[in-house]
């Protein structure tokens, strides 16, 4: 058995404050995360940390980018145990949409579709959720997720452990 991590975020960007102000959650992005110590941390959401414009698949860290550059942001760390065969089933879809990080788009029509309950699917465009969601079905973790997913409808996955919640910086000195 192995690990994997489902990582809540809020920054307090522009966005963050936005999806928080429509769901009333405390929770506005989400993670997936490979390894307990974050280093292999993968979302769709913004790919430089001073230009919210330009957004796609990122492999995110909590000193470095967009974490770094707010050095405030709140999470809760989840893990969840999977068989071997599943995690290399993350491993793989990961390492996939990494290698052919240029035919994705961040699904921004998709993420504003979710405030007025309309689903806006689109081929190889994702917003954070749909992402978590995609690699967590198509590796048959979970097939529960509700059809327009939401970061905090995570928590209520069957067999998550919490890790940690608190400032992000502080996680690996936790």
């Amino acid at each position: 058995m192995k690990k994997i991590y489902i990582v809540l975020t809020y920054t307090g960007t522009i966005l963050s404050k936005l999806v928080k102000m429509y769901t009333k959650k405390e929770y506005s992005h989400v993670s997936i995360a490979l390894d307990e110590d974050l280093k292999e941390m993968y979302s769709f959401g913004r790919t430089y940390a001073y230009c919210p414009f330009i957004a796609g698949f990122v492999h995110e860290e909590i000193d470095k980018g967009t974490f770094k550059r707010f050095k405030k942001t709140k999470t809760r760390i989840y893990s969840l145990q999977v068989p071997d065969e599943k995690y290399y089933k993350v491993l793989k879809i990961i390492n996939s949409i990494k290698e052919h990080r240029n035919e994705y788009d961040f699904n921004i029509i998709g993420l504003f579709g979710v405030a007025i309950n309309l689903k806006f699917r689109r081929e190889k465009s994702f917003y954070c959720a749909e992402f978590v969601k995609y690699v967590l079905e198509t590796s048959k973790i979970n097939e529960e997720l509700p059809e327009l997913v939401k970061p905090e409808d995570f928590k209520k996955m069957k067999g998550l452990c919490i890790e940690y919640s608190g400032i992000l910086k502080e996680y690996n000195s936790y």
